[in-house]
């Protein structure tokens, strides 16, 4: 009887794992040719027309760029001169210092001139206080405005930095981050490209700047990191952006614009609240409530993604610093899908609750669930005597070589598109990262999903943890 049962329920498992990793395997498939369909798309609609007459144009609108800042003073100065060096007219900068306790405000202060000024300030914008405002003596620097304040996090630091701007659109980024010369004239091409629909928000595609050239500001030489961490997470952001939100983007299903870079209507970020400080994934959650927002209200809305190489960022290359962020995003990936739960599978919010919606939900919280325990019910067979080991190994030989082909199509698509990495030498290392991937990268990404799950569910307290900058290289 016991055998019996046993037989059966190993039946039952390796029909239900099969038929997850069929689907996931069509999904990954379909994601990949919408993914070519719009990019190819985007860049015949990009081939014409100078964007540059944006910068020039006297009816351009007005954009803030929101930097929250805490404890950046090995890269706050270079970082602002990026921003600062931006080709655009009608823009400003607002470095949000959140409470540092290094010397991030006094590198700020030193090396553009700041002097403290006065600003109207509303004491019931529901944010934590503001210590005090600076602008610059000089005006090469007018744009420039640092807010200090108490700290309060990184959404009360973007809501701040959202009541306080006086313009039509904002861009919520890190302060880490490097952007391209023309990065916001793209930006704005992008709110003002529909007509029939009011474009709420755009992201961008996230470039890996560990180990490439910084000079005055600027991005002068890229190159492949030189940590191994580095690699992976540069091989995993090439294949997210540019295949998995680059496909959801056809088909205007996006649920999440990264924090690092992401442009709102500040009249609508305002009208659902700002970003809300009681999550950790504040980028998505914000997203999550203004397609509601829009969708209770029936007005015609998109969301524009933007695959050009925009934005250039650090990422972590210490492992417990890595940990640490992933078990954040997973954290926030669960808060986010419970509070908007109603969502799932709801044909009221079309795509989004019947498409957008489960997939986040079986794939972006479920699968690194299911792998882990996954593993550990292929140990208790082992133990039981009971393992199908034909099955097993047919079906991981299946899932590797799909997600080693999946991964070397992302890399030969960013070839062919931006050729970012021209070096033969670069393409082979990222072929051998695809290799290796999910035997030593995929692990631990695994790992600090599941860890982030166990904290929120189990109530252990955690917060955003440090983030620890290595800076760029200057030479």
């Amino acid at each position: 009887m016991n055998s019996e049962f046993f037989h059966i329920l190993l039946e039952y498992i390796n029909i239900v794992f099969l038929l997850f990793t069929v689907v996931l395997l069509l999904l990954f498939t379909a994601m990949g040719y919408l993914s070519a369909r719009n990019s190819l798309h985007y860049r015949k609609k990009n081939s014409f027309g100078d964007i540059s007459r944006i910068m020039d144009s006297p009816i351009a609108p007005s954009i803030t760029i929101i930097a929250p800042a805490y404890n950046e003073s090995l890269t706050i100065v270079e970082n602002v001169r990026s921003l600062l060096s931006l080709r655009y007219a009608n823009y400003e900068v607002m470095v949000v210092n959140d409470g540092s306790t290094d010397s991030t405000l006094q590198e700020l202060i030193e090396a553009y001139d700041l002097e403290r000024t006065t600003l109207e300030i509303d004491p019931e914008a529901g944010t934590k206080p503001i210590k005090g405002i600076y602008r610059s003596r000089q005006g090469s620097f007018s744009k420039l405005m640092v807010i200090d304040k108490i700290n309060g996090g990184k959404s009360d630091a973007l809501n701040t930095g959202i009541r306080l701007s006086q313009s039509r659109y904002v861009g919520c980024i890190d302060v880490d981050c490097l952007l391209h010369p023309d990065a916001l004239l793209h930006v704005v091409k992008a709110f003002y490209q529909r007509s029939r629909k009011r474009v709420i928000a755009v992201g961008g595609v996230i470039r890996i700047a560990n180990s490439c050239r910084i000079e005055g500001g600027t991005l002068e030489k890229i190159r492949l990191p030189k940590s191994w961490l580095a690699r992976f997470q540069l091989l995993e952001y090439t294949r997210s952006f540019l295949i998995g939100r680059m496909a959801w983007g056809r088909i205007d299903s996006l649920l999440i614009i990264s924090g690092a870079f992401g442009f709102f209507d500040r009249q609508l970020a305002l009208e659902v609240g700002g970003y809300d400080t009681q999550t950790v994934g504040e980028d998505m959650e914000i997203v999550f409530r203004m397609r509601r927002h829009m969708h209770t209200r029936e007005i015609p809305y998109t969301v524009e993604y933007l695959p050009d190489p925009l934005c250039w960022t650090e990422v972590p290359e210490n492992l417990k610093i890595f940990l640490n962020q992933r078990d954040r995003w997973a954290r926030g990936n669960l808060e986010t899908l419970y509070r908007h739960r109603d969502m799932f599978f709801n044909p009221r919010y079309g795509r989004l609750g019947m498409l957008s919606y489960p997939y986040w939900f079986f794939y972006e919280w479920m699968a690194p669930l299911l792998e882990f325990f996954g593993l550990l019910t292929i140990l208790l067979f082992w133990y039981l005597g009971i393992l199908y080991v034909e099955f097993l190994l047919a079906i991981t030989f299946s899932v590797y070589a799909f997600a080693v082909m999946f991964s070397l199509y992302a890399v030969l698509w960013e070839v062919w598109s931006y050729n970012q990495y021209a070096r033969l030498k670069d393409i082979l290392i990222l072929v051998g990262c695809a290799l290796m991937e999910p035997f030593l990268f995929h692990p631990l990404v695994i790992w600090s999903s599941v860890r982030g799950n166990f904290k929120k569910l189990f109530r252990v307290r955690s917060g955003w943890g440090a983030q620890i900058r290595k800076g760029f290289v200057n030479a």
